[in-house]
């Protein structure tokens, strides 16, 4: 999730800027960081989550103590201060990244009572930031979703772990509730993408791409185009749209490159399900933000070719003709 993810929604060493508290990307962090924790509280406690208490509690541990010790290193390597001084608060907005991707790989994988598996997810989604980065404008960013990242790691190495069961999100609620709290949650969702993180164009794109591929399934292999679509009402599907492919961080800025951001995810994930491999939703974003940071790559390299300077090469001597027999050959400046 962004990081917001909700997974972390900054560049890859400064998983969070310490400015002020009017900065959309500070504001943006802390209202992910409430919703996550306020949905696992109420996932642990109302709804029915399966994962035990200490899987959460697990990660969060693991995450900043991650995020920690990689920020020193990684500012002890480039002689820079570390990101988390200045105080109580700076610390708590540079760990809010960790914090969010602790806990959406917690909510999100279901590896039954073994706390290994999340624990790994969390290490690798944290490390992600701070090994894979691109060069961008100057400076190195993490270019891969580090929750989705994390996740989609666990569960090629470790087939027996899944995603947590969708039913578990309204597992102990029924009647209105079921309906009440994927509205809620796609509610806030929606307000924090189009009043902060400005994601509302990738999010369009890839729900009308989305909707199309189950379309065009249908004719290609006979899928129920009503099965189909029935996915984009689940809490997960909701959760993945707004707190996920919406990180701030590994997506584009601009308008028409969201679109493109989210519609090739949505054809990716058709492709994946059309030759029956599961989860995809979360190995076409990693597909995509693979192939996004592959290009930023090589528009890189190429502008810091062109923006080489041309080699200096010393000026040529120019033979200086010999003076007249019984005179002196007088320059330019001397003749004046």
């Amino acid at each position: 999730m962004n990081s917001a993810n909700v997974e972390s929604t900054t560049n890859p060493a400064s998983a969070a800027p310490s400015g002020p508290a009017k900065d959309p990307r500070i504001i943006a962090l802390r209202r992910f960081a409430i919703s996550i924790s306020v949905f696992n509280i109420l996932g642990h406690t109302v709804l029915g989550f399966e994962p035990s208490w200490a899987t959460p509690l697990a990660a969060m541990a693991v995450a900043y103590v991650m995020e920690l010790g990689l920020e020193t290193l990684d500012a002890w390597a480039t002689r820079r201060p570390v990101k988390y001084a200045g105080g109580p608060v700076a610390l708590m907005n540079f760990l809010m990244p960790a914090h969010i991707t602790a806990l959406a790989c917690a909510m999100l994988l279901y590896a039954n009572a073994r706390l290994g598996p999340v624990v790994f997810a969390v290490i690798v989604a944290v490390a992600s930031k701070y090994l894979i980065r691109v060069r961008i404008g100057g400076r190195p960013r993490h270019v891969l979703n580090p929750s989705n990242f994390g996740i989609a790691v666990v569960l090629v190495l470790f087939p027996w772990v899944g995603i947590a069961p969708p039913y578990q999100f309204t597992e102990w609620v029924g009647g209105p509730l079921d309906v009440a709290i994927p509205a809620l949650i796609l509610a806030a969702g929606t307000m924090l993408n189009a009043k902060l993180t400005r994601k509302m164009p990738l999010i369009l794109g890839w729900l009308g791409v989305f909707a199309l591929q189950a379309l065009i399934r249908t004719p290609i292999e006979g899928t129920a185009t009503l099965s189909a679509l029935l996915a984009m009402s689940g809490v997960a599907f909701v959760l993945f749209t707004n707190y996920m492919i919406t990180d701030p961080g590994t997506t584009p800025v601009r308008p028409r490159n969201q679109v493109f951001f989210g519609a090739s995810t949505a054809v990716v994930y058709a492709l994946l399900v059309h030759i029956h491999v599961v989860y995809g939703l979360f190995f076409a974003l990693v597909i995509v933000c693979v192939l996004r940071g592959a290009a930023l790559a090589v528009m890189g390299a190429r502008q810091r070719a062109t923006a080489q300077p041309a080699p200096l090469t010393e000026p040529k001597a120019v033979p200086r003709p010999a003076p007249a027999r019984g005179g002196v050959l007088a320059t330019g400046e001397e003749a004046k």
